[in-house]
């Protein structure tokens, strides 16, 4: 076999080629980057020109190039619990600085052992700690996602703090976690959550899980003792037809158990927040009152 023919064997089957892995193969590889048919990824690690833009070649040229390197921000969420989080440039801690690469972004950095987990050949922080991390970019929007898809837990998000102790911008960390203590799945029900701390109205669960009629459901917040749910309809529901019909077959299921259902949108938490508070105290006054019963 032919050493440009051998080099393009590995980068078929490993998505890239590295020369200091096989250094034999260093002029071949040359010649494939001087014909266009090679690119590098980082400095002596090579991709097809097709495929050199790619997340996964840049993950597996990372890999070569700093195996010691540790995913981060929303990278380190694309490869654990939310793969739909926009962000093209690769981002990664490393234990020393790295003079900036097209592609990539790096930070110097290091991650409790604790924290850390394997993914494509590579570490990255867990989904606790980079929920955490991104909280100080996105507000609440990744611990709410950590907590939706069940990747993360309120006390795994202390403890990432506890053991990142003295980093700039945890106070803002731990004012999130503090908001995010009634465990929110979306910014509608973060918000949601404010009013009702904020009103003093107590006796509810957030994302309540009942049994009804055969299904499975969790109410967005619940009032077990009152039988009354508030159903949140966020911004996702304008856009999702399946979500707005399974939430009416679940609403039709709640009113034929004997719920007492209110529906609020994000329009009506964030501008009308007093007549949110005043419809659910309202609820509440009425479903104690005897008529209800």
């Amino acid at each position: 076999m032919r050493l440009s023919d051998e080099v393009r064997a590995l980068v078929q089957r490993d998505g890239v080629v590295a020369r200091r892995d096989r250094p034999e193969l260093a002029g071949a590889m040359a010649r494939l980057v001087r014909d266009g048919e090679l690119v590098a990824v980082l400095p002596g690690v090579y991709a097809t020109a097709a495929t050199s833009g790619e997340r996964a070649a840049r993950l597996a040229a990372l890999a070569r190039w700093a195996p010691d390197a540790v995913l981060v921000g929303r990278t380190a969420a694309q490869v654990t619990f939310w793969p739909q989080l926009p962000g093209a440039s690769v981002e990664c801690a490393l234990p020393w600085a790295r003079d900036p690469q097209p592609g990539f972004t790096f930070s110097k950095r290091r991650v409790p052992p604790e924290l850390l987990l394997e993914r494509q050949g590579l570490r990255a922080t867990c989904p606790d700690l980079t929920a955490l991390d991104l909280s100080t970019e996105l507000g609440g929007d990744a611990i709410d996602r950590l907590l939706l898809t069940r990747a993360g837990t309120l006390p795994g998000l202390h403890e990432a703090l506890r053991l990142c102790p003295s980093r700039a911008g945890n106070v803002d960390r731990r004012a999130v976690l503090l908001d995010s203590r009634d465990e929110p799945w979306s910014a509608a029900e973060r918000l949601c959550h404010r009013l009702l701390r904020g009103a003093g109205i107590t006796g509810w669960k957030a994302n309540l899980p009942v049994h009804l009629r055969g299904h499975h459901y969790f109410l967005d917040v619940g009032f077990p003792a009152l039988r009354l749910v508030i159903e949140i309809d966020g911004r996702l529901h304008q856009t999702d037809p399946e979500l707005f019909e399974s939430d009416r077959w679940r609403q039709n299921d709640l009113v034929l158990e004997g719920w007492m259902v209110l529906r609020v949108t994000w329009r009506m938490l964030e501008d009308h927040p007093d007549v949110v508070v005043k419809l659910v105290e309202e609820a509440i006054c009425s479903i104690r009152s005897p008529r209800w019963r």
